[in-house]
C-alpha cells in the first residue's frame, strides 16, 4: 500500500508544481469561504484516480470531494490533495500531498509529501516510518525508526501552525513544560518533523479535518507518537461525523502529553 501512495503523491505533487509554475493560476472560492485552486483539483483527480484502479471498493474521503463527507465506513482512505491551499495560493512552500488508510478508527499506512521543499515522509511495511527525497529512487530512502524517549528534563522544541502566533492559549498551554524554541509551520509537515526528530510538541487550538491530520498522524504513530484530544486527552479517533478534530496535541515518543 505505501508503494502505491508514494507514486501517487509524487504524481500529484508534481501536478500541483505545474500548476504553480505556470503563469495565471485561478483561485475560487468554495462553500464555507475557503480558497480552491486548478491544483487541488487536479491532484484530487490523480490520487482518487489512482486509488481506485488500485483498491477499488474500499471508501475514499477527499477534501475536494464533497460528495465523499456524507458517507460513513468502517475502513476508508482520506486524502487531502492539497493540504495549506491557502499558503500556496501566496506563494509559499508550506503544502503537502496527504493520502492516508484508516481502519477502525485509526490511521494505519500514510504519505505526506512536500514537493516544494523536496520531503516525503511514509509509513514503513518494516515498521516505523522513513524520509524519501522528492524525486528520488528507492535507493534514496532513510529509515526512520522510534525516537528515544523524551526526558522529563528536556527542552522541548515546539511547532504550531501560524494561526497560533497571537493564540493566548498557546502560552497557557506551554506553562508546564521547558521550552527551547517555538516555530511556526503551515500543513501536516508539522508531525512528520515530530516523527523525524526536528521538534517534539505540536498543540492545535484551531480547527482541522480529518484529512488534515490522518497521513501525518499514521506516520507519527509509526515511530512511537501520539495524537490526544485536549479535551480529554484520548487518542485522536477517524471516521468522525463530518469527519471534524477536536482541538489536540500531538508529540513525541515517550513525551507526557497528559499535562494539564
Amino acid at each position: 500500500m505505501e508503494a502505491e501512495f508514494i507514486r501517487l503523491a509524487r504524481l500529484a505533487g508534481n501536478a500541483i508544481m505545474d500548476v504553480r509554475n505556470s503563469s495565471g493560476m485561478a483561485i475560487a472560492r468554495k462553500s464555507d469561504g475557503s480558497p480552491v485552486t486548478e491544483a487541488d483539483h487536479a491532484a484530487d483527480r490523480i490520487i482518487r484516480d489512482g486509488l481506485e484502479r488500485s483498491f477499488g471498493g474500499v471508501h475514499i474521503v477527499s477534501e475536494e470531494s464533497p460528495e465523499s463527507h456524507s458517507a460513513a465506513a468502517r475502513n476508508f482512505f482520506i486524502v487531502d490533495p492539497l493540504d495549506g491551499t491557502r499558503g500556496f495560493a501566496r506563494g509559499s512552500n508550506e503544502f503537502t500531498v496527504n493520502i492516508a488508510y484508516v481502519a477502525d478508527g485509526r490511521p494505519r499506512f500514510g504519505v505526506v509529501g512536500a514537493p516544494a521543499v523536496g520531503r516525503m515522509f511514509c509509513t514503513s511495511p518494516e515498521g516505523g516510518a522513513a524520509e524519501w527525497r522528492w524525486d528520488g529512487t528507492a535507493s534514496s530512502g532513510r529509515r526512520i525508526g522510534r525516537r528515544e524517549p523524551a526526558s522529563a528534563e528536556k527542552a522541548l522544541k515546539v511547532i504550531v501552525s501560524h494561526s497560533a502566533s497571537n493564540d493566548e492559549r498557546l502560552e497557557e498551554f506551554l506553562r508546564p513544560y521547558r521550552v527551547a524554541s517555538v516555530e511556526y509551520q503551515s500543513s501536516s509537515l508539522k508531525f512528520c518533523l515530530l516523527a523525524a526528530g526536528e521538534a517534539d510538541l505540536y498543540p492545535r487550538f484551531g480547527p482541522t479535518m480529518e484529512w488534515d491530520t490522518a497521513a501525518g498522524h499514521a506516520v507519527l504513530s509509526a515511530v512511537g507518537g501520539e495524537v490526544l484530544g485536549l479535551d480529554d486527552r484520548s487518542p485522536l479517533a477517524y471516521g468522525k461525523p463530518g469527519y471534524e478534530n477536536p482541538a489536540f496535541v500531538a508529540g513525541c515518543s515517550g513525551l507526557d502529553l497528559r499535562k494539564r
